[in-house]
C-alpha cells in the first residue's frame, strides 16, 4: 500500500451504465440508483441475517418490503464467517451464514441490496466484526506514540484498534474481501439484487481518531517517510520547510502539538494530512480486493460517523475512492440537534449534488444499542424528518429488524410489525408519493467551511483520548475543546465564533443556507445568490483558486473574520485575486455580520422563510422551480404556530396537506399556518 496526495478528480458518477463488455451496471444519480431505465430510490432497512434464525428471513424481508423499503442493507461480518482455523463458512455448516440464500430471498420479494463487508463493520459486534486472531496480532494493531497497542473501551468488550497502515492487517483483510467478492459478485445486478457496496465503515481510525492518538505503527512510520519524500523531494527541502536538521526522510512524526511558529505548524499539518491520505489509500486497497468477481461493477459508498468533520475522514480524498459519501444520524429531539443536523446534512447534500450521487443517510436511527443513551420513538421521528428537511434524499433504517444488542426496531426478529412500523411505512410512502428524492431544497446562501479549519481544530484538540468528534456531536467545538495557548488558537476561536454567529443570524432571518467543503465550492456558489467564506487564517491553494474563479465569474463573496493571505501554515503566500474577483470579494467582521447580511439580502433578494422564533422552514422545488414540499420544524419544548408568507412559497400555493397524517391546512390572509407540537417536524405537500 502506498500513501500519496492525489490530484485526480472525484470518481465519475456519470459514467455510462455499461461496462467494457457492454453489460448493464447500476449507476448512481442524485435521485438514487438507476438500473437501466428504472430509478430505485434509496429507501433501505438494515437486517442482520447472521443474527436471525433462517426460518425468519422471509417473514422479516416481507415486512421490510411492506414497510415501503426498496433496499435491504446487509452487513457481512468477517468474524462471523471465519472459523477458528481461518476457513470461511458461507452456509455450508451454519445455515445462518448463507448470505447468498438470504439475498436471493430478498430478490424474490422485489428488494435490492446494499452489502457492507467491512472489514470494519461495527454492528455492535465485539471487535467490530474482525476476528480475534487478527485483533490480538500485535503486527495488526495500531500503535500509540509510545509504541503501545491502542485500545478502544467499547462495550461490551474493549479491544485493540487495528491499524489502517499495517501491511499484515491489509493483507488479512484483502483475503477476506476477495473471498466475499467471489461469493457475492455473482449477485451483482442485473444477475442479482446487489446495487451498492460499502467500503469499510465509519473509518475514523476506530474512534481513536485524535491526531496524536495513533498511528505510530512501524509500517505507518515507513509510509509517512514516503509521504514526506513525495511532498518535498529532497531532505534539504524538508529541512528548510520544517526549520530542523534533516539528513534523510527518516524524520519522526510529532507526538503532541508543540508548534510555536509557522514551520512547526507545517510539520503538524503534514502529519494530519498523512493520516487522512493513509485511510483513503486503505479504502482504495479494500475496494480493489473485491474486484474481479462481479462486485467491481457495483458503485460503492462509505458512511461518515457522527461528528465527521472532527475526524481524519476528508471527503475530498474519499471521493476519489468511493462514489457515494453518506452519513449516520443518531440524534435526540432538541433545538441543538436541529441545527447540527442542518449543518452536517447540508454539507453532504451539497457535495452529492455537485458530483451527482444521492445524499444518503446510511444509518438513520430506528432504536438504539443498550449501552448507549436511549433514543425514543419521538427522537427517531424528529431526526428522520429533520434530515429529510435538510436535503437527505435516501435513508437506511438502522435497525429495521430487531436483533441482539439493539432496542426499538419497528420489526421483531420473527417478522412481526411493531407499533412504530406504521410511522416508517407512512414516511416511505410519503417520500415515494411526493418523489422527494427528485426535488431540490431551496437555499440561496453558501457558507464555505474549509477543510483546513477542521484540520487545525483536530491539531489543537486538548481532550485526547476523548475524540473531538464527541464534542462536535454535542454541538460543541474548538472553543470548548481546544488548547488555548500558543499563536494558533486565537485565530481558530475567532473563526468558530464567526461561524456560529453567522449560522445563528441566517436562521433568525429565515435564510436557507448550504454548507460547502473544498471540492464542491464551485458548484455550490454557482447555485447561490452569495457566499460567505469562514477563514481561520490561511486557505488551501486549490480552494483559493476555486473561490477566485467563482468570484471572477460573478459570485459575490464575503470573507470573515479575516481575509486569507497565505496557505494554512502561514508560510506560502496566496496569489492575488483578479480585478474582477476582487471587486466582488469583501471582508466582514463578526460585529458587522447582521448589517452585511441585510445589505446582501436587499441587493440579491434570496429566499427568506421566517416561520417565527424557534421555528425553521425548508422549501423543496421541482425541476421547473415549482414549490412542492415544505418542512416546518418546531425546535422549542412548547407548542407553536408557524406562519409562512405565501409570497415566499411561490405565490401559487393555496393549501397544504400533511404528508403523514393527511390533515389539510388552508392558507389564510397572505400566509400558510401550521400548528406544531413541541420539538416536532411536519412534512407538507403544497397544493
Amino acid at each position: 500500500m502506498s500513501v500519496h496526495i492525489s490530484t485526480a478528480t472525484p470518481l465519475d458518477h456519470n459514467a455510462a451504465q455499461q461496462d467494457s463488455s457492454g453489460a448493464l451496471r447500476p449507476k448512481l444519480s442524485r435521485e438514487g440508483v438507476r438500473l437501466g431505465e428504472r430509478l430505485v430510490p434509496l429507501l433501505s432497512g438494515s437486517v442482520h441475517y447472521f443474527r436471525l434464525e433462517p426460518e425468519s428471513w422471509r417473514a422479516c424481508l416481507e415486512s421490510l418490503r411492506d414497510m415501503g423499503c426498496t433496499v435491504v442493507d446487509v452487513y457481512v461480518p468477517w468474524s462471523a464467517h471465519e472459523d477458528a482455523h481461518g476457513a470461511f463458512d458461507f452456509g455450508r455448516y451454519n445455515p445462518a451464514l448463507d448470505v447468498v440464500k438470504f439475498l436471493r430471498i430478498a430478490e424474490e420479494l422485489g428488494l435490492f441490496a446494499l452489502v457492507r463487508p467491512g472489514p470494519h463493520i461495527n454492528a455492535e459486534l465485539s471487535g467490530f466484526g474482525l476476528p480475534e486472531r487478527v485483533l490480538w496480532d500485535r503486527d495488526c494493531q495500531a500503535r500509540s506514540a509510545g509504541g503501545q497497542a491502542v485500545v478502544l473501551p467499547m462495550p461490551p468488550l474493549a479491544f485493540p484498534v487495528p491499524s489502517y497502515t499495517s501491511r499484515k492487517l491489509i493483507a488479512e483483510a484483502c483475503v477476506w474481501l476477495k473471498r466475499v467478492g467471489e461469493e457475492l459478485g455473482p449477485l451483482a445486478w442485473p444477475r442479482g439484487p446487489i446495487v451498492l457496496c460499502q467500503v469499510d465503515n465509519e473509518g475514523a481510525m476506530y474512534f481513536r481518531d485524535g491526531v496524536y492518538e495513533q498511528d505510530y505503527h512501524p509500517d505507518s512510520l515507513a509510509l509517512y517517510q514516503r509521504h514526506l519524500e513525495s511532498r518535498y523531494g529532497t531532505p534539504q527541502a524538508l529541512s528548510e520547510a520544517y526549520g530542523v536538521p534533516a539528513e534523510s526522510f527518516d524524520l519522526a512524526p510529532p507526538r503532541r502539538f508543540d508548534a510555536v511558529d509557522a514551520r512547526g505548524l507545517r510539520r503538524q499539518l503534514d502529519w494530519a494530512k498523512y493520516q487522512e491520505a493513509s485511510i483513503a489509500d486503505a479504502f482504495a486497497t479494500f475496494r480493489q480486493a473485491m474486484s474481479g468477481a462481479g462486485l467491481e461493477r457495483v458503485p460503492t459508498c462509505h458512511n461518515l460517523p457522527m461528528g465527521e468533520s472532527a475526524t481524519p475522514l476528508d471527503p475530498t480524498r474519499l471521493g476519489k475512492v468511493v462514489e457515494c459519501l453518506g452519513m449516520d444520524y443518531y440524534h435526540v429531539a432538541a433545538e441543538a440537534s436541529s441545527d447540527v443536523i442542518l449543518k452536517r446534512t447540508s454539507e453532504v447534500t451539497t457535495r452529492a449534488d455537485a458530483f451527482d450521487y444521492p445524499s444518503f443517510a446510511v444509518e438513520l436511527a430506528a432504536g438504539f444499542p443498550p449501552f448507549f443513551p436511549p433514543l425514543t420513538e419521538h427522537d427517531n421521528r424528529f431526526a428522520a424528518l429533520s434530515c429529510l428537511s435538510a436535503g437527505i434524499r435516501g435513508f437506511n433504517l438502522y435497525m429495521a429488524v430487531e436483533r441482539d444488542r439493539w432496542i426499538g426496531s419497528p420489526i421483531d426478529r420473527f417478522g412481526a410489525q411493531r407499533p412504530f412500523f406504521d410511522f416508517w411505512a407512512r414516511l416511505n410512502e410519503a417520500v415515494q408519493r411526493t418523489r422527494l428524492y427528485e426535488l431540490s431544497r431551496a437555499a440561496d446562501v453558501c457558507v464555505v467551511v474549509p477543510r483546513s479549519m477542521h484540520r487545525l481544530e483536530r491539531l489543537l484538540h486538548a481532550f485526547g483520548p476523548i475524540s473531538a468528534a464527541a464534542f462536535d456531536i454535542m454541538g460543541l467545538g474548538a472553543y470548548d475543546s481546544c488548547l488555548e495557548q500558543g499563536p494558533f488558537a486565537a485565530g481558530l476561536f475567532e473563526a468558530e465564533r464567526f461561524l456560529r454567529s453567522l449560522l445563528r443570524q441566517l436562521s433568525e432571518r429565515g435564510l436557507a443556507y448550504r454548507v460547502s467543503g473544498n471540492d464542491s465550492v464551485s458548484h455550490a456558489l454557482s447555485n447561490s445568490r452569495f457566499g460567505i467564506v469562514v477563514s481561520a487564517g490561511g486557505l488551501e491553494r486549490e480552494l483559493w483558486r476555486a473561490l477566485g474563479e467563482a468570484a471572477a465569474s460573478g459570485a459575490n463573496l464575503r470573507f470573515g473574520p479575516s481575509f486569507p493571505r497565505t496557505t494554512p501554515s502561514g508560510l506560502d503566500p496566496l496569489a492575488e485575486l483578479s480585478d474582477a474577483a476582487a471587486e466582488r470579494s469583501r471582508i466582514v467582521r463578526e460585529d458587522e455580520l447582521g448589517n452585511e447580511l441585510d445589505r446582501l439580502c436587499e441587493a440579491h433578494a434570496p429566499l427568506r422563510l421566517d416561520a417565527g422564533p424557534g421555528l425553521r422552514a425548508s422549501l423543496f422545488r421541482d425541476r421547473a422551480g415549482a414549490p412542492r414540499v415544505l418542512f416546518v420544524t418546531n425546535t422549542t419544548p412548547a407548542p407553536a404556530l408557524a406562519k409562512l408568507p405565501l409570497g415566499a412559497l411561490g405565490g401559487s400555493v393555496t393549501y397544504a396537506v400533511d404528508a403523514l397524517d393527511g390533515v389539510t391546512l388552508r392558507a389564510t390572509v397572505g400566509s400558510l399556518e401550521a400548528p406544531l407540537s413541541p420539538q416536532s417536524v411536519r412534512m407538507l405537500e403544497l397544493r
